[in-house]
This record gives C-alpha cells, structure tokens and sequence, in this order.
C-alpha cells in the first residue's frame, strides 16, 4: 500500500495536468486571449515559479535543461494551446494521452521491445479507438485541432524521452522552460506582425494559472511523488488525466459528452491500459 503522502501528492498531480486541459480550453473560448500569447504566458509564468523552486529545494543536484529539449517543450506548449480553439476539455486531453502513449510505445518497439499478444490486442484496441474518434461524422472533433493536439502529444513523448536520465528532474524541467521562454515570445511576435494578437485580464490571469501552477507546480509535486511509485503504477495512473479533464470540461464549461466520445475513451485508454499491465507482466516473467 502506498504512503498517504503519496497518495495526495499523486492526486495533486494528475488533477494539475487535467487542469491544463480545463485552464486552457477555458481561456481559448470564454476570454480574448490568443493561443500564442496564451502559450508565451504559460511557459513564462511556468519558468518562473519552477526557478524558484530549484533555488529554494533544489540546491546540489545535477540538471539543466537542453535546448533540444526546450524545443520539444514549446512544440508542446504551442499545439496544445491552438488546438483547444475547436476542441473541448475531454477530447483534447484524451487525443493528447493517446498521442504521448503512442510515441512511447513506438519507442520502445523501435529500440526492440517485444509486445506479448495481448501488447499487440491493446494496442490494436487504442489506434481502433483514434480512428473511431477521428472518422468524419457529426460528432467527429475538427480535423485540424485534433491533428495539432496529436502533435503536441508526440512532441511531449519525444520531450519526455529526451529527459530520461538528463538529472534532477526539476532543475531539467525549470532549464527547457527557461529556453522555451524565447522561442514562444517569437512565436507571439509573429503572430503579432500578421495581426493575430489579443489579450485580457482573465486570459491573462488563466494563463498564469495554467503555467505557474498546473505547469510548474504540477511537475514539481509529481516529480516529489514519483520515486515512491512504481513505473507500472505512474504510467497507469496518468489514464485518470482523461478522465479528470472531461469531468472538468462538464463542470466548467457545460461540455457534452457524446457516444462516440465515450465508447472511445474506452477503447484507448482500455488498450493502452492492457498494454502497460502486461508489460508489468511480462518484466516480472523475464525476472524469474
């Protein structure tokens, strides 16, 4: 059984990340902010915060960032943003887990992991789910948000391979933030030489919430959490972000929930499940 402390922090944790999803989707169509400088907004106050934290808790430990990495990040940060323009909370979140999964796994299969049968089931079960989700019909989302909301999932995966093993964690994550800051604020500068750019108190104030706190503090709690879980268990519990997120869509902003929506949050964050278990399986096998 894990610690209470765990536990708490765990929660915290996913319900921040689920948070970004709501924040985001919530300023994009209820305020006059702009994705670009939703996007700037978000890594500043994010680099920020997470500055803070390494200067007060992190002192001594190795890490600083890339900029590779801080390039993955804004890719990130930028397609998340101008994707919930026409998606809602859940599908944004959902096609964003299914997106980072996917990349993963791919990882894994290129650098020569072997799925078992059931592997291979789960994963045939997920990508069934993504078509189903994306085939052309009422309730099928915009094509070009769900395609931008696929990117920023890959471009996390690719964000979150790179960082394995690079250091602290948090001092990592405070370094690509930090070097994200730039790229952003050129993106901002574009958008606001073609004349793309607005911004208002409540956008402003949501981005701030979404960068400093479901952002930074997110991480920073969830990296505190995460040498107590085991791999099995952080991969599995992240499938309650979807889930949180829809719930936050239906609360927040009186999002519906459609069949199709439904049945394929199921089948992919089912698939991706039996995927991560029987890995879980398949490692304590080969132990033996």
């Amino acid at each position: 059984m894990l610690p209470a402390r765990t536990v708490v922090l765990t929660s915290l944790a996913m319900l921040a990340f689920a948070g970004n999803s709501v924040l985001c989707r919530v300023a994009l169509a209820q305020t006059g902010i702009d994705p670009a400088s939703f996007t700037s907004i978000r890594l500043a106050s994010g680099a920020v915060v997470l500055w803070l934290v390494v200067r007060l808790t992190r002192q001594g430990q190795s890490g600083g960032g890339s900029w590779g990495s801080a390039l993955a990040l804004f890719g990130y940060a930028a397609c998340f943003s101008f994707a919930y323009v026409s998606l809602t909370a859940a599908t944004g979140a959902l096609l964003l887990f299914g997106a980072v999964q996917a990349t993963m796994i791919g990882h894994g299969l290129r650098t020569g992991e072997r799925f078992t049968r059931w592997q291979v089931a789960g994963l045939v079960l997920a990508l069934g789910g993504l078509v189903g989700l994306l085939l052309p019909g009422l309730a099928a989302p915009p094509l070009g948000g769900a395609l931008l909301m696929m990117a920023a999932g890959v471009a996390w995966g690719v964000y979150s391979l790179r960082g394995k093993g690079a250091g602290d964690p948090t001092r990592v994550t405070a370094g690509n933030f930090l070097r994200a800051v730039p790229l952003a604020l050129g993106l901002s500068l574009l958008m606001l030489a073609l004349g793309d750019t607005r911004v208002d108190a409540a956008g402003v104030w949501l981005a701030v919430l979404s960068g400093a706190g479901a952002s930074a503090i997110g991480y920073a709690i969830w990296y505190t959490a995460l040498p107590a879980l085991k791999a099995t268990s952080a991969a599995t519990v992240q499938l309650s972000v979807p889930v949180l997120a829809t719930l936050g869509g239906i609360l927040w902003l009186g999002e519906a929930v459609s069949p199709r929506l439904v049945l394929a949050s199921v089948a992919i964050l089912g698939g991706i499940a039996l995927v991560i278990l029987e890995k879980k399986k398949a490692a304590g096998a080969a132990s033996r």
